[in-house]
């Protein structure tokens, strides 16, 4: 059975690659360079975008929890006054009657008025340690927004870059790298954050 005919395919190859390199080769390569750098500080900002956020939401909830621990707790420190009050007015009662006020109203009546002291600076304690993790959250929202305002840039600049390479274009590949720049102080300002 006779063989088929023979190609040189190395002849082939290189007339390819000189066509490759003549028709923006080394242009391509630029591209593919710079949109792989890119392309890892993309992937770098959205993790970071992602992991500061869910540490947001985490302090947001100790947040919502403390606030409710301190709700609680300025509910003890009303039913306490309520408790002194009503030994209070009973103590009046006695003294309205004209009878001698039992010790026992009294110490009473101390007693709640010292825990209510107590449970306030509980409640207020609660509500320092909320206000700080709130203020915590917001401060990573905030750079959470720097690394996804970052990450956006890096795409529009990836997106750009594969354009200037379908359509062989410089002035498309120095767009899309000036767009990937202006990302890059987002990042860095998100990481000084």
């Amino acid at each position: 059975m006779p063989e088929g005919p023979e190609i040189e395919t190395d002849k082939l190859h290189e007339a390819i690659q000189e066509e490759m390199e003549r028709e923006g080769g080394d242009f391509l390569r630029q591209i593919a360079l710079t949109t792989a750098v890119l392309a890892a500080f993309a992937a770098v900002a959205a993790l970071k975008a992602g992991a500061t956020v869910n540490v947001a939401l985490l302090l947001k909830t100790d947040s919502t929890r403390l606030q409710a621990q301190a709700s609680d707790q300025w509910a003890y420190y009303q039913a306490k006054g309520l408790k002194a009050a009503v030994q209070e007015a009973t103590a009046a009662s006695w003294e309205a009657a004209g009878k001698p006020v039992p010790d026992r109203l009294r110490e009473q009546a101390k007693r709640y008025a010292e825990e209510q002291a107590e449970i306030k600076k509980a409640a207020q304690e609660k509500e320092k340690e909320r206000d700080e993790k709130s203020s915590e959250a917001d401060h990573l929202l905030h750079d959470h927004h720097r690394f996804a305002n970052a990450v956006a840039l890096f795409q529009v600049s990836i997106a750009l870059g594969a354009m200037a390479a379908l359509t062989k274009n410089r002035a498309v590949w120095w767009g899309s790298m000036l767009v990937g720049l202006a990302g890059i102080p987002l990042f860095i300002l998100a990481f000084l954050g």
